[in-house]
């Protein structure tokens, strides 16, 4: 390690010194599917090396949201638990999360965007059963989290963040986990990038266990709201964004997200919305 290299890697230590990886597996082993990495034939071809994709999309609740909602929730005290708990969500974050309050059996309030598609709503309802009820407030995900957050002041119950948490974190980061237990010699991982919650987990997990490994996030080009905090060295709130991405669409990232992914990410691109829904 060169002289240049070591206040970053003090740094990163001192930032996931509270990530417990090993943990957050063990709680998650028998709620999450451990997700397949599949050879992906036609991108290896079309870019002359192996790509291989993290099927996050066969996960019982289609996305890798579940990992930190329920590593969080299952990691606080009973006592705390049985107050209840509150979360903001787009769509994806409110399925993992609706699905940990009927698997944990406990009561929980999601706050959606009044824009949320109903597929996604009547998915939440689907996972959580009884145990959740359903706030559609605001237009984007930062409008209905200050919603949340105050509901879950004057109720005394628990905000479950989608992202700027350690424990949220580090159950995200079994994704990666899980990639190098298939995978150990890896060039690099692109990582969507929101409001931080997965690039943060990936890349640390990866800066520690396989610290060669280029981590590079992507993020849509009407929501660049790590590119933007990058640029500016602290996360900033972006006055408008595209909202078309509704799961990556937020107008500021974490503070915990962005100071790892600040010392993780080695390159950070912005892709136009129209490729998201077009390329295969």
């Amino acid at each position: 390690m060169s002289a240049n290299n070591q206040p970053i890697m003090s740094t990163l230590t001192s930032l996931t010194t509270g990530l417990e990886f090993h943990k957050a597996t063990l709680r998650l082993k028998k709620v999450v599917n451990r997700t397949p990495l599949t050879y992906n034939l036609n991108l290896s071809r079309k870019y002359q090396c192996n790509v291989y994709l993290k099927r996050e999309d066969l996960q019982v609740v289609r996305s890798y949201k579940l990992r930190g909602a329920f590593n969080m929730m299952s990691s606080l005290p009973v006592e705390q638990l049985k107050k209840g708990v509150v979360c903001a969500s787009a769509g994806n974050h409110a399925q993992g999360f609706a699905f940990s309050c009927k698997k944990l059996d406990v009561k929980g309030v999601v706050f959606m965007p009044i824009i949320t598609p109903n597929q996604k709503v009547n998915q939440t309802k689907m996972f959580g059963e009884n145990n959740v009820e359903i706030v559609l407030v605001g237009d984007t995900f930062d409008d209905c989290a200050v919603a949340a957050k105050q509901y879950t002041e004057e109720h005394g119950m628990t905000f479950i963040p989608p992202f700027d948490d350690l424990r949220i974190i580090e159950g995200q980061g079994t994704v990666a986990a899980e990639i190098l237990e298939d995978q150990s010699d890896i060039d690099y991982v692109f990582v969507p990038v929101g409001g931080g919650g997965l690039s943060a987990g990936v890349g640390a997990y990866f800066k520690t266990y396989s610290p060669r490994t280029q981590i590079v996030g992507l993020e849509p080009e009407g929501a660049p709201s790590m590119k933007a905090a990058l640029d500016a060295g602290h996360p900033v709130t972006l006055e408008s964004i595209d909202r078309f991405v509704d799961g990556a669409a937020v107008k500021r990232v974490g503070e915990i997200t962005f100071s790892i992914c600040k010392e993780v990410l080695n390159d950070m691109h912005l892709v136009p919305e129209g490729k998201v829904c077009s390329t295969s």
